[in-house]
């Protein structure tokens, strides 16, 4: 055997931009690195991408130059592509990949045109309701798209699709081990509820590690990887009506507006831990009783592992208002609450936060339709199916058909003189 063939499968897997990609392809990685794959990650070089990979270990990270469609800037955004595209086939240049995985967002396509160059097996991720433009773009140029919710897959014109639910990382399926059924939840103690879970010892670790009292309500308000001003703002405008709770709050605010809500927290003397981004999301979680959060994908995936009782605040402009019809879908079975931007007010906000923390009954019939929503074996599912195309045949290039005077390409049927 030549030391050629001795070498582990490499995959390449493009997850930037967002934790919502980002987070999702750490956990399809770690996957195919158990499985004994050599990974590279493809990222973007914005903040939360670079400060999230910070801990990672044993994969190789590449930064490709690709920035988001802004203010219609599209000689920019096609420049980036131009650039990224160009990036990724030196990188696998260096060494040809068997796979290449894209979990959405901007940096997607560049490296899956260039995989495809390589021969290498080509595959996206589709995590919300409504695809996204890049993999709208892609569905047609992979092996195999993955998608979170099911109704995806008829949005996409890929050559096979398979429902896999949308991965986590390992942390959050092991919260609550196997998926509890209704029953189950229904029997919790009367002292696990009232700390808005069934497992306090892992909630008062949890809350101690981040210089909560264990004994005391939390809520968590965050609005993605990169924080949500508008959900600042709901929250900054409550807190007169809640100020005399007994309730601890995490804050997750993004950059821009950490200074303003630590200060208005202050000014009300509540308990509060305001920070611009945690990446220990499942200390965040796990320490919550309830949380207020958008809606995307990634951060319901994870809600729903933890099982989680929330307050879900779509972001009103997301793109095909794909965040609202994710939220719905968890509205309609129960595994969450919905509250529209457009529709909030500082006394709706209150009351539905204190509906969630203070009856027991709504968190425990919530947690139960949250069990549905997690597929613990999503990222495992996606590493099997991945290192079973790459044991399959090599895709061969195809080289393209000459003509001759006859008009007919050379190869075709219809060639014969």
């Amino acid at each position: 055997m030549t030391a050629a063939a001795t070498k582990p499968p490499f995959v390449a897997i493009a997850c930037g931009g967002t934790g919502g990609h980002l987070f999702p392809g750490l956990a399809v990685a770690g996957q195919l690195q158990k499985h004994g794959c050599d990974v590279a990650l493809l990222i973007s070089p914005k903040d939360v991408d670079q400060q999230a990979v910070k801990s990672v270990r044993g994969m190789e990270i590449f930064t490709l130059p690709a920035v988001a469609l802004q203010n219609r800037n599209y000689f920019s955004f096609a420049r980036s592509l131009w650039q990224s595209w160009r990036a990724s086939k030196k990188i696998f240049q260096a060494r040809p990949p068997q796979a290449v995985l894209a979990m959405g967002g901007f940096t997607s396509a560049p490296p899956v045109l260039a995989g495809n160059a390589f021969g290498a097996k080509t595959f996206l991720h589709e995590s919300n309701t409504i695809p996204g433009r890049a993999n709208r773009f892609l569905a047609r140029f992979v092996d195999g798209a993955f998608v979170g919710f099911p109704e995806a897959g008829s949005r996409l014109k890929a050559h096979k699709i398979t429902t896999t639910g949308t991965p986590v990382r390992p942390q959050f399926s092991s919260w609550w081990g196997e998926a509890p059924d209704e029953p189950a939840l229904a029997r919790q103690s009367e002292a696990a509820t009232a700390r808005g879970d069934a497992r306090p010892t892992k909630i008062a670790g949890s809350r101690a590690a981040l210089g909560f009292d264990p004994n005391r309500p939390v809520i968590l308000v965050m609005g993605g990887s990169q924080g949500a001003s508008g959900l600042n703002e709901m929250i900054v405008s409550a807190l007169p009506l809640l100020a005399e709770k007994p309730w601890q709050w995490l804050h997750l605010t993004g950059a821009n507006d950490v200074e303003k809500v630590k200060a208005a927290y202050a000014a009300k003397k509540i308990k509060v831990v305001v920070k611009p981004f945690l990446a220990e999301m499942d200390l965040a979680l796990g320490a919550a009783t309830v949380s207020l959060s958008r809606s995307g994908a990634s951060s319901l995936a994870e809600i729903a592992a933890m099982r989680l009782p929330s307050l879900l605040v779509p972001y009103p402009t997301a793109a095909d208002n794909h965040q609202f019809i994710n939220a719905r879908a968890f509205e309609k079975t129960g595994a969450a609450k919905l509250l529209e931007q457009k529709d909030s007010s500082p006394e709706k906000v209150a009351a539905l936060l204190a509906e969630l923390v203070e009856i027991d009954a709504t968190r425990a019939t919530m947690q139960a339709a949250l069990a549905q929503w997690h597929l613990p074996k999503a990222a495992e599912q996606i590493a099997e199916i991945i290192l079973a195309a790459i044991a399959q045949p090599a895709k061969a290039a195809q080289p393209k058909a000459k003509k001759c005077g006859c008009g007919h390409a050379h190869g075709s049927a219809k060639h014969a003189h």
